[in-house]
């Protein structure tokens, strides 16, 4: 009965997408066919009319129907974070709208239903972001009304929670914080059952051990399994796994197999074979876009204003010290991806065999060389290092996708090699043009806070710190507080 309930429930929420679907193609038809003509006359001239258009609805349906069903919308949300849920719908939709404008182009519509005008580029805009906005508007209604009726009693699923450690006292404090889930809990079941002589006041009430679990799924109406047990457990319970799989009771399990891990968890399907997956770096599709966007569109508005000033950097290397103007040297990027980093020259020519000779002299500790009076660096060179300008060809490695605007700044091989294990983990997110320790005083702060900051960026970060990042970045750098 219940997941008659459920299968219904969600083709009813499906329907109803569809249908907030159809109402967001006519309501952007009449925004841009009645309202925009009407309020701007001059700007807007007349629409085709609705007929027109009209073929294209079967179109948009089967888009945003498949792409809503692929996304997963349709099962259990009682514990998805309503944020994640928003994000899934503005991915739908922006890939909605991404085919419907292939759509148009590649199969040449216009010709074919408007005998050869196009259609209006801002109603196909529209008819994504309206059926955005109404899709977003009922996520968050459905979600409110049935975490009010959940926190009433109804629509509850029961539970039995198999283990009375800490993590069956986390799970069950959770469930107990959070009454609009829908869960309520049945009883704790001990194992192994030398732990029913001391069971914990938080795990009541105790119903049993693992011997009785049959006996209570049969007495009783137990909807899921909560399973919070030790690794050397699991292997034990395949026998019990089967028999609740054949009685159609759905069995979860507390994946927290390494409680000390720092990774995100998330399960995933290779093929068939389900994987869990542990990742330290964000993983955001829509964040990480929306970086790689802002470095693109940022890159190429830094490079066009700064055109000029490389220009002028160019010739005066070449008037003032001759040789080459920019200087090349590999580094280690995203997990030690080596690629080649450009920067404007600051050195007198060889000063990578001279730098042997000063090794002595070097101010940082850790595996990193730097050195405050550094007698290679020609007096050009120390302007462009305090204000940061021999960094500006750095901007055609975030073109190039090798760097980001904001991140680890990117070390050479020699200096991973010497890396303590922990540090490593700085290589998981791709090096930028500046970063935490940038903006915190750069060759003031010593190698392990430098890492930490590292560290503390990639554990943190989200597009507002990058933005945050890069605000800070502009005084630092004038400022050349730090530089050597």
């Amino acid at each position: 009965m219940l997941k008659e309930q459920t299968r219904f429930l969600a083709t009813s929420v499906f329907l109803m997408d569809l249908a907030l679907t159809s109402a967001a193609f006519f309501f952007a038809f009449w925004v841009r066919a009645v309202v925009l003509p009407a309020v701007l006359p001059g700007r807007f001239s007349a629409f085709y009319p609705l007929s027109a258009y009209l073929p294209l609805l079967p179109l948009v349906l089967l888009i945003w129907g498949v792409l809503l069903l692929a996304s997963d919308r349709y099962r259990s949300h009682r514990t998805v974070v309503l944020l994640d849920e928003a994000l899934e719908i503005v991915k739908v939709c922006v890939s909605g709208l991404a085919i419907l404008a292939f759509a148009f182009y590649a199969l040449r519509l216009d010709e074919r239903l408007l005998g050869g005008d196009e259609f209006s580029r801002l109603w196909v805009l529209m008819v994504g972001i309206f059926a955005c906005v109404l899709l977003l508007m009922e996520k968050l209604a459905l979600r409110l009304l049935s975490r009010y009726v959940r926190s009433r009693g109804y629509n509850y699923r029961t539970v039995l929670i198999v283990g009375t450690n800490p993590s069956a006292v986390a799970l069950a404090d959770s469930i107990r914080n959070h009454r609009y889930w829908g869960f309520k809990i049945v009883g704790f079941v001990a194992h192994p059952p030398s732990e029913g002589g001391v069971v914990p006041e938080e795990c009541r009430p105790h119903v049993g051990t693992i011997d009785d679990i049959p006996r209570l799924v049969e007495e009783n109406v137990i909807d899921d399994v909560f399973f919070c047990l030790s690794r050397r457990d699991l292997d034990q319970m395949e026998d019990l796994f089967l028999a609740l799989q054949e009685q159609g009771i759905r069995t979860r399990f507390a994946v927290n197999l390494f409680p000390h891990t720092k990774a995100r968890v998330k399960m995933e399907d290779v093929d068939g074979m389900p994987l869990l997956t542990f990742s330290t770096a964000p993983e955001g599709w829509l964040p990480l876009v929306a970086k790689r966007f802002l470095d693109v569109g940022l890159s190429l508005l830094l490079v066009v204003l700064s055109l000029p000033v490389m220009v002028s950097i160019a010739l005066l290397i070449r008037l003032t010290q001759g040789g080459g103007v920019l200087y090349a040297q590999t580094r280690c990027g995203l997990n030690g991806r080596r690629f080649t980093l450009y920067k404007f020259r600051t050195m007198v020519e060889g000063a990578e065999q001279k730098r042997q000779d000063l090794l002595h002299l070097n101010e940082m500790d850790g595996p990193v060389f730097k050195l405050r009076q550094d007698p290679r660096v020609t007096r050009l060179g120390r302007f462009l290092r305090r204000f940061s300008l021999d960094e500006l060809p750095q901007l055609w490695n975030v073109l190039a996708g090798d760097m980001s605007l904001v991140g680890p700044r990117p070390p050479i091989p020699d200096e991973v090699a010497q890396y303590k294990r922990w540090q490593r983990r700085r290589l998981s997110m791709k090096p930028g043009l500046t970063c935490l320790w940038q903006i915190s005083g750069r060759n003031q702060i010593d190698f392990e806070s430098w890492m930490a900051l590292d560290l503390e960026y990639i554990d943190t970060w989200s597009p507002w710190l990058d933005m945050k990042i890069l605000l800070k970045t502009v005084p630092a750098v004038l400022s050349g507080r730090g530089a050597s």
